[in-house]
């Protein structure tokens, strides 16, 4: 069967001699992109609505402009929602259930009190909560869940809701590339077919610099310069173990100790946690010269720091340590699969743990633009990785499973848990199947192809574009994943054009290719905290409907200027022989 071939001009292909035709075809790869945009953004249309929008816009320019077979589209489609269900839905979903459970039973509320009493000072909560717990639960969970329980947490504590919420939506940002078990990372390796443990080292070498000092940025707003200088040894002990941490999960294969970098943000968060927690029983942080912007009542808890340690609070801790666990068990049976993986899939003890599924006639049915293509005879692959027992979504389900008796739940506490979970999946769920069948479709139409033709003229600074793009990507998507899932593909074949015309010189093309789809990742967390999805989050946490513009207004500059600061690194990474060092190379 002959492929498939895409073309960077398909206008030029359907009408030859139109004028302009090169920048119609421009016009109409970008046109899906730009209706999501204003569907999201002009018209409030829900994330759902508006990606099949995009979806029906995307699909006829395919049909009718790129030729592309009706078959060829559906499964392209089809696989992107696969995908996004199987490993990412279940994820979240997983993730979901585990955090309700401990709602219900009452076992949260303990886990929130042991946090509160660490300190009295509202700067030393904004960090154990805001930064350090936010950055566990963004591990665990993500899809919004550290800004919407992290932010009902510091108005429980006395925080004035506004600040709360901004607080949070700041703090909420280098932890996002590894969060939900890094779901970003593994988007992006899914749709990029790059190693993910690679891409994960190069976020590793780019995200802790900024980690450093989120705590302290969280804060600017909120306190005077005087008060967050006053505190600057916790500070410090707070970004500097969190980063560390971040550093050695995102790495630990490369010294032999496994693939552990789903578990960056859970690890991070509790070392950044019980370090800076460990620091304030020696050291007591100066009074506030100024109260907190919109004033502060002090902590509504009543008590001691013993109650922290309690055997109730251990317990109500369990789930987590249980996910952990699990997780860490699920990365060694992954490693097994790899070993072992054959054409069909991979067997560990016997049980087929790992199935791959052909998508049909997509599979190699597909060949990119001679321009686009790294070897003359390669085909696009279209394989659903149908991997049920290492999917991160499976070892928190059973962690889910395990803690129903270990916090005595009841049926009625795990009948509400399903309730729950259920409604608020609703929206997230659909939101990601449809965005990564809408970046499959676009991907194997060509579309992306087409983009990246175009961003490849920016040149020697498209690094620096790279990063804003993911930040973009995650303003109109939601999702650092969702940002992955429709850009990823399109910043991989950006580096192969740009690498071919005599770009980032001293990188090898799967070096270049490393680093530029992991800016769109690590420069896109930083617009984690102005997309729609996390403040409407924030908003109804906090109960500050009605106020998200001036919310959005008071995080736009911190996000934009992180951003570039993340795009600045990776073009320094790019073309500066020191730094180029930390650009790591795939495994062959």
């Amino acid at each position: 069967m002959t492929p498939y071939l895409q073309s960077l001009d398909p206008v030029a292909l359907v009408a030859p001699g139109i004028p302009f035709s090169s920048t119609i075809s421009l016009f109409l790869a970008a046109l899906p992109v730009a209706m999501l945009f204003f569907l999201l953004v002009a018209r409030r249309w829900e994330a759902p609505m508006a990606g099949l929008a995009a979806v029906a816009a995307a699909g006829l320019i395919a049909l009718l402009v790129h030729r592309m077979p009706p078959e060829f589209a559906a499964l392209a489609f089809l696989h992107g929602v696969l995908f996004g269900i199987l490993p990412i839905g279940w994820t979240v979903l997983a993730g979901m259930l585990v955090y309700n459970l401990t709602v219900e039973t009452g076992a949260f509320e303990k886990v929130r009190e042991s946090v509160g009493r660490l300190s009295p000072d509202p700067r030393m909560q904004a960090l154990l909560i805001g930064f350090s717990f936010g950055a566990f639960l963004e591990g665990a969970a993500g899809s919004g869940t550290p800004v919407a329980i992290c932010g009902a947490i510091l108005v429980g504590l006395g925080f004035p809701a506004f600040e709360a919420a901004v607080l949070c939506l700041l703090a909420n940002t280098s932890p996002v590339a590894f969060g939900g078990l890094s779901m970003p990372l593994i988007t992006l390796s899914g749709v990029t077919g790059l190693h993910a443990p690679t891409l994960s080292v190069m976020a590793g070498h780019q995200l802790p610099f900024f980690s450093v000092v989120v705590p302290a940025v969280m804060l600017i707003r909120s306190c005077v310069w005087r008060d967050i200088v006053s505190i600057w040894p916790a500070l410090l002990v707070s970004g500097i173990s969190f980063a560390l941490c971040q550093y050695c999960c995102a790495t630990a294969h490369l010294w032999g100790f496994g693939e552990v970098y789903p578990l960056t943000d859970i690890a991070g968060g509790m070392v950044s946690l019980l370090a800076t927690a460990l620091f304030l029983t020696v050291w007591t942080p100066p009074p506030m010269v100024h109260p907190m912007r919109g004033g502060h009542g002090g902590p509504v808890l009543n008590g001691t720091r013993d109650d922290a340690l309690s055997l109730s609070v251990a317990m109500a801790w369990m789930p987590f340590v249980f996910m952990s666990g699990f997780l860490m068990a699920a990365g060694m049976v992954r490693q097994q699969e790899e070993k072992s993986q054959t054409a069909a899939g991979a067997v560990v003890a016997g049980v087929p743990t790992w199935i791959k599924i052909p998508m049909g006639p997509l599979h190699l049915g597909v060949q990119r633009d001679e321009v686009m293509r790294a070897n003359p005879d390669d085909l696009e692959k279209a394989i659903f990785d149908f991997r049920w027992a290492t999917a991160p979504g499976t070892p928190v389900f059973c962690a889910f499973l395990l803690a129903i008796p270990v916090l005595g739940a009841r049926w009625s506490h795990v009948r509400r848990t399903f309730a729950v979970t259920a409604r608020q999946m609703t929206i997230p769920i659909p939101t990601i199947a449809i965005m990564l069948g809408l970046s499959y479709l676009t991907k194997h139409a060509g579309m992306d192809a087409i983009l990246g033709h175009a961003f490849a003229s920016t040149g020697a600074l498209y690094p620096l574009f790279a990063a804003m793009l993911g930040w973009l990507g995650v303003f109109l998507t939601g999702t650092d994943a969702g940002s992955n899932a429709l850009f990823g593909s399109l910043q991989k074949l950006t580096a192969l054009e740009l690498h071919r015309a005599g770009q980032f010189p001293g990188l090898e093309l799967e070096q270049a290719q490393v680093l530029i789809c992991t800016a769109n990742s690590t420069g896109g967390v930083m617009g984690k905290m102005i997309d729609a999805q996390s403040i409407v989050v924030a908003t109804a946490a906090t109960g500050q409907q009605g106020r998200e513009a001036d919310i959005f207004r008071a995080v736009i500059v911190p996000s934009v200027v992180m951003a570039a600061l993340i795009g600045l690194l990776t073009l320094l990474q790019a073309y500066w022989a020191p730094l180029q060092v930390m650009v790591p190379m795939p495994p062959k």
